[in-house]
């Protein structure tokens, strides 16, 4: 006879093995990253609609809105990775979190239009109140690290209450110095939280929430290509897509070859420093693959002749989010001892992309040139992959017959 999983009404948040084996994403935690995959889709799609109307600043928009996205979906997967404990007050907890996903997601676009948004503020102030909470929960569990606990609610009620009072700041040049000073404290908060105790993170487990967001973004990068090319069959214009189609194709697929080309756990094992700079490094992981996705569904408006903007900027904008993405990557790589010809190669792919973008050819083309240009790095790491293999072998090939006749 089955037994339905009794789930504990509240229980000691005490930290997790580091070295636990087997450790893995939860069913909470997947569907976690679904609710934040909307509100990455909201900002988007808004930017997408920002480059399409000719309003190129609204990449600014764009950031700011990811920052929040991509900061409170952080904290949350770092503090779990050290401290969940599945009981019904943390399954509430984390569901609190989404729910201030999914406000920030309809606050997107009143944020685009006039560069405040209320209901953005009030979601962003839920998930972060909700973590607060989480922290004071560690606090009391963790007694070893109940200063780095506390430094972290503090730190996070005292930053949030900044957030708030921005509503009341007129006029977008302290808007924006306002903001940038605030991501500023958000950033610090946890240098000087894990300053006197770091926190037991699981290197496997955070690699692996790394991945299955990358993952989940990259999905989301395909349903808005798609959504947009089936609207311009809907209209009969299937003329100059098949090159978009193929690119696109192309793009998306070389980006998740690059991205698994190497374990990314040795980068969250290096230093605490290394740590830190690629959990931060991966803001522009994020934002350039939900860049690209918008771009993508951009070029298929042009292609079909809407909008108020032109090839050269959708490619340029396309080649950016190309560049920075695979520029991140490689910076990320070389971290961890790539070789230089992969180095090397990141970087000419990156440049190549900037300039394919930039040319102001017809954005098809544009497109599908982007597209080859990824498959060729990624045919390229896989042939430098080959003969590294193929060299770390014949190594060990000769220490062996070197072995046996001494």
């Amino acid at each position: 006879m089955s037994h339905a999983n009794q789930v504990p009404l509240r229980r000691p948040l005490e930290p997790r093995d580091p070295h636990e084996a087997h450790r893995v994403a939860t069913p909470l935690e997947l569907f976690f990253d679904l609710i934040f995959v909307v509100a990455i889709s909201s900002a988007a799609a808004a930017w997408h609609h920002g480059l399409v109307a000719g309003h190129y600043s609204q990449v600014i928009s764009f950031l700011m809105v990811f920052f929040a996205i991509w900061w409170a979906w952080m904290n949350y997967t770092w503090f779990a990775s050290a401290y969940e404990r599945d009981d019904v007050v943390y399954r509430l907890l984390t569901f609190t979190i989404m729910v201030g996903a999914l406000m920030l997601a309809a606050g997107v676009p009143a944020l685009f239009d006039t560069g405040q948004s209320v209901l953005l503020v009030a979601g962003y102030a839920v998930m972060r109140f909700a973590m607060v909470a989480m922290w004071l929960r560690a606090a009391a569990g963790h007694p070893e690290r109940r200063h780095t606990a506390l430094r972290y609610a503090g730190g996070i009620a005292l930053v949030q209450l900044l957030w708030i009072g921005r509503i009341l700041v007129d006029g977008s040049g302290w808007l924006m110095a306002t903001f940038w000073l605030l991501v500023v404290a958000e950033l610090l908060v946890p240098v000087v939280a894990e300053r006197h105790g770091v926190t037991p993170f699981h290197p496997h487990h955070i690699a692996e929430r790394y991945a299955l967001l990358t993952i989940i973004t990259l999905g989301e990068v395909i349903l808005a290509s798609v959504q947009a090319v089936q609207g311009a069959l809907a209209q009969g214009r299937e003329r100059g897509l098949l090159l978009v189609i193929v690119g696109g194709v192309l793009i998306v697929f070389s980006m998740w070859w690059l991205y698994f080309k190497r374990d990314h756990v040795p980068l969250f094992e290096r230093s605490v420093r290394t740590t830190f700079t690629v959990g931060y490094g991966h803001y522009a992981i994020f934002a350039s693959v939900a860049a690209t996705g918008a771009g993508l569904a951009a070029a298929v408006d042009v292609v079909q002749g809407h909008g108020h903007t032109t090839p050269r900027a959708v490619g340029l904008a396309l080649g950016l989010s190309v560049a920075t993405y695979v520029g991140t990557l490689t910076t990320m790589h070389a971290s961890v001892g790539q070789y230089p010809v992969e180095t090397l190669g990141g970087v000419m792919v990156a440049v190549a992309a900037i300039v394919i973008g930039a040319v102001g050819m017809p954005v098809g083309t544009t497109v599908f040139l982007l597209g080859m240009l990824l498959a060729a790095a990624v045919a390229h790491s896989a042939v430098t992959s080959g003969l590294a293999t193929s060299g770390a072998t014949e190594g060990l090939d000769v220490a062996g017959v070197a072995t046996s006749h001494e």
